[in-house]
């Protein structure tokens, strides 16, 4: 039945002209293709095509069948009707509409979920690259919409953590991503033969921004397997390899990227991506710094002038996009790329005014938060080891500021208890007078400064509260020089109340801080007289 009613659309259809096929031929035609595959009649369906006479029928109307096609080689039929189907998909790759098929293509791949993104992707790139080539007019365009289509199905895709997962590829991410290396060489290679050319301007820039967001995603996450002789069994190396060799191809190298980051004017802010999502664009020039310095990707394209000092100072806002991330694969990075970084640099080194640069303040805090939040022990010493070897290459006034404008008491606290007198790990003790001068005895004249301003307050606004509630003009609190905005005297006293317990809090750490010091010195003595 299906067959016959196949017939008849073609034999209507073979004395018109194209422009004469109506919708409801269309319809027809895509109904019974899909019911001859269903029933079977794949050979009688793929003899339709084969025919000369109905080119024309096949050029206009046979998009509408690569959707069933393509589901029946997903599905695991007899070897021989999939080999017709092979034989079909292929026939209607080279006859039909190269516009209607890229977006039935494309479709096909959005449609897809789980682990079917993946068999999806591997079927369709080759014939997604020969239909994308057959496009006479902006190919940028549809590079561009095909490459932005694979990238978001892909991001979906679990991320093989351990070499036992990349082997098993048990979604296939590593298969794809050496498969779209291949979809993309033609497209590099077209830029770069035809550089003049404004069309392949605007292919540059789609080329550019899929290797950026590859830097994201899934580069970003995926961990690499040790350093070998075998380094082309890593999956994600190889293909980390292409995209930085892409970069490079059409006229980005590393140098210009990781140098020119930052900057008010880059040589990439026209793409629209980075206007829509910034941090986008922070996460992947954070990506591909690890490459290059942890990995040894593309190092060699780096000038052999550039200071360790300056290194570090660049890579620092790069450490600190990884330490503000929560997941392990992540942060983990950033911990590796500040061990990289600080091994270039003699003890005692680094100058303390690195540390008006926002990045060398918030990099410690972010160890910090590795320390006490990370459940995994092995990245908490980690982090701790990181932290020691940061503050052995500043500077001795590097040394007291860095313990001064980051989390002081608490970051202190810590360091006291981890850290004895004698092993001096960290060169707490030796600045120890200046912490307890400058540091410690100030804030304690704030505190009770502040606590008898606060607690005046309290008196004043208890004492008036009756009065203030019958004025339109409700008392004011002045903190840090700025008046606190109008408020009910309630609210005032909650607000007065509050302040005073945070500076409870901070006089009790205080407190423990000097106790642990104490300790920690007397111990110290004791030991050294018992020697004597």
């Amino acid at each position: 039945m299906a067959v016959e009613e196949l017939q008849c659309v073609i034999k209507r259809c073979q004395i018109l002209e194209e422009r004469d096929f109506k919708e409801e031929d269309f319809g027809l035609f895509q109904l019974a293709g899909q019911r001859c595959i269903d029933d079977g009649h794949i050979d009688q369906l793929l003899e339709v095509i084969q025919d000369e006479k109905n080119k024309t029928i096949i050029k206009s109307m046979g998009w509408n069948l690569v959707g069933p096609v393509v589901r029946c080689l997903l599905r695991n039929g007899e070897e021989e009707k999939r080999k017709d189907c092979f034989l079909m998909f292929d026939l209607l790759v080279k006859l039909c509409n190269p516009k209607e098929l890229l977006l039935g293509l494309l479709e096909l791949i959005e449609e897809a979920s789980g682990k079917q993104i993946s068999q999806i992707i591997l079927l369709l790139l080759q014939p997604l690259q020969t239909v994308v080539q057959k496009l006479p007019n902006n190919k940028a365009y549809s590079v561009g919409l095909a490459l932005s289509t694979l990238w978001s199905q892909l991001s979906l895709l679990p991320v093989p953590y351990s070499e036992e997962q990349m082997l098993t590829d048990d979604y296939g991410l590593c298969q794809c991503c050496k498969a779209l290396i291949e979809f993309m060489k033609p497209f590099v290679e077209e830029v770069i033969d035809n550089k003049e050319d404004k069309e392949n301007e605007k292919l540059k820039d789609e080329l550019l921004k899929f290797c950026f967001k590859s830097l994201k995603c899934p580069l970003l996450t995926a961990q690499f397997l040790e350093q070998s002789e075998e380094g082309g069994n890593d999956p994600f190396r190889c293909f980390a390899s292409e995209i930085i060799g892409f970069l490079s191809q059409i006229g980005h190298p590393v140098p210009q990227i990781i140098l020119n980051h930052g900057r008010k004017k880059r040589t990439w802010d026209y793409l629209e991506f980075e206007e829509e999502e910034d941090k986008q664009l922070s996460d992947s020039v954070a990506s591909l710094t690890y490459l290059v310095f942890v990995q040894g990707i593309g190092i060699d394209q780096l000038p052999m002038v550039l200071s360790p000092s300056y290194l570090l100072q660049m890579n620092m806002e790069h450490i600190d996009v990884f330490l503000q991330r929560t997941e392990q694969s992540i942060f983990s990075k950033g911990l590796e790329l500040l061990e990289n970084s600080l091994l270039r640099l003699e003890d005692n080194s680094l100058l303390y005014q690195y540390l008006e640069i926002k990045s060398f303040l918030a990099v410690p805090q972010g160890l910090v938060k590795v320390m006490t939040l990370c459940p995994i022990e092995t990245l908490r010493k980690k982090g701790l080891a990181m932290l020691q070897l940061y503050i052995d290459k500043l500077d001795s006034q590097g040394k007291y500021t860095l313990f001064r404008i980051m989390a002081s008491l608490n970051l202190l606290r810590y360091l006291v208890i981890k850290d004895n007198e004698n092993d001096n790990q960290t060169g707490l003790w030796t600045e120890l007078g200046k912490i307890e001068n400058n540091f410690l005895k100030p804030l304690h004249i704030g505190l009770n400064m502040s606590k008898a301003h606060y607690e005046a307050e309290i008196k004043n606004s208890q004492r008036n509260s009756q009065a203030a509630s019958m004025c339109k003009d409700v008392c004011s609190v002045t903190v840090g020089g700025e008046e606190v905005p109008s408020m009910p005297p309630e609210m005032q006293l909650k607000v007065l109340h509050s302040a005073l317990f945070t500076f409870d809090l901070i006089e009790s750490v205080l407190a423990r801080v000097e106790e642990l010091i104490e300790i920690k010195t007397k111990s110290t003595s004791e030991e050294s007289v018992g020697i004597k």
